[in-house]
């Protein structure tokens, strides 16, 4: 029996790729490991955003060359939004002759045709659409959880923010039909998943490209009325994008869970307006007031981006000001990395390195500093934990997730993993609650 195995890179779209990838390799009869050494077959699924994903990639890739040396028959392939760029693809193809396949985003369905070529021809295969098919069936995927599944609404961008590459890499925006998607959630639900996570790249705006355009508020209301499903998330949302409708739904609609991930990039007009955000500081915090008082207990996450071409020291303490004011309960900050192809890497001042440093870490300690006194004050309260499974250290431990996304620490079984249960929080640090079962 021949083993495969995927190493996932970037975000939650790619991380539902690599299952719907896995269905596939089962499908031709592969078996997945965890050792590499084991593997016969070896996919990277690759991410574009950030310049150190990609060097990660290459530098997996140099040090598979030696696997495939001592294994000539290993296959290895690269996939992803990488592979949608003609830059990197081409550095794969010139200096790294070992990897076999590689196929990008909108080539998924094709694998098997893909496989049945390199099995056929021995040569290395390049399969490169531009244009995504929506004939895809979301339930064809080997899940990596039991109780918890990702269901794509909505594919590629339109929003062309000047420093992503994600337009270029997935393509324009378009949304999947809302009965497909209500249905897979309803079989997910019939096989017990009690969390289902809802993605796009832009959420907020799903629907419009349907031939009888819905609204997103009117699927969470639809999704919401599955019997047996708990846990509706979803991500990610952009602020222009956030309507009142959907603050209602959230703070109506008793599965959606109290957590909103909104991105805010900056805390300077300035700089909003040069990554072409299309919103201001003022209309963000708005959203963050509507927010907190429709969904009494939310919590909100974010992510904010240091050193954009331009920023001045007064763009940055308007960041700085932003994220005490907004208080929110987790976040992702980046130093910007230009990605070419994009209107940010073509602009004039570039911010030193060392002062995007010096700025990155003032960020990270005020908003690890507001993470830790928010979590403080979760001490004593009861919340509800999804339990995932059990701590990497410790086995006695279980680890889960709060319908605020918190992650949660406590003792206990094995047996609970996939249970909802209530823990009464015991302790607190920045990024994790520790507690005990009620």
């Amino acid at each position: 029996m021949k083993k495969y195995i995927i190493q996932t890179y970037g975000c939650q779209m790619n991380e539902h790729d690599s299952e719907k990838i896995s269905y596939t390799l089962e499908g031709a009869g592969y078996t997945y490991t965890d050792h590499l050494e084991e593997a016969d077959f070896i996919l990277l699924n690759t991410c574009i955003v950030r310049e150190n994903a990609e060097h990660k990639v290459l530098g997996q890739l140099g040090a598979l060359k030696h696997l495939k040396q001592k294994k000539p028959d290993l296959i290895i392939a690269v996939s992803g939004c990488m592979m949608q760029t003609g830059k990197a693809r081409d550095i794969i193809r010139d200096k790294y002759r070992h990897v076999d396949i590689i196929f990008g985003t909108k080539n998924i369905d094709d694998l098997p045709y893909i496989l049945n070529e390199y099995f056929q021809t021995g040569e290395p295969v390049l399969a490169i659409e531009e244009e995504m098919d929506l004939g895809e069936d979301e339930t064809h995927v080997i899940r990596g959880s039991k109780h918890k599944a990702y269901i794509s609404i909505a594919y590629g961008c339109d929003n062309y923010c000047s420093y992503c590459i994600v337009p270029y890499a997935r393509g324009r925006e378009i949304s999947r039909e809302p009965g497909r998607i209500i249905e897979e959630a309803r079989i997910l639900a019939e096989e017990g998943y009690k969390e289902i996570t809802l993605l796009g790249q832009n959420v907020n705006s799903y629907g419009k490209t349907l031939r009888y355009p819905i609204r997103f508020p009117e699927l969470l209301e639809e999704l919401n009325k599955i019997d047996g499903l708990s846990r509706i998330r979803f991500m990610t949302s952009h602020p222009k994008d956030l309507s009142d409708e959907l603050i209602d739904a959230m703070g109506r609609l008793d599965h959606v869970c109290e957590h909103f991930h909104l991105p805010v990039q900056s805390g300077s007009d300035a700089i909003l307006k040069r990554m072409n955000r299309k919103y201001t500081r003022d209309q963000y915090m708005e959203l963050v007031r509507k927010l907190r008082e429709a969904v009494p207990g939310i919590a909100l996450s974010t992510d904010i981006i240091v050193g954009f071409p331009g920023e001045t020291e007064a763009d940055f303490l308007q960041t700085l000001d932003l994220v005490k004011q907004a208080e929110f309960d987790a976040g992702f900050t980046f130093i910007y990395s230009p990605r070419p192809g994009t209107p940010a890497a073509r602009m004039e001042e570039q911010v030193p390195k060392e002062i995007v440093s010096d700025r990155f870490q003032r960020l990270v300690d005020e908003m690890y500093a507001i993470y830790l006194r928010k979590n403080r004050a979760r001490i004593g309260t009861t919340m509800e934990v999804l339990v995932d499974g059990t701590s990497k250290t410790d086995t006695a431990v279980l680890t889960g997730r709060t319908r605020t996304h918190h992650l949660v620490h406590f003792p206990g079984e094995p047996t609970m993993i996939g249970q909802l249960v209530d823990v009464r929080i015991t302790g607190a640090t920045s990024f994790t609650l520790e507690g005990e079962q009620v």
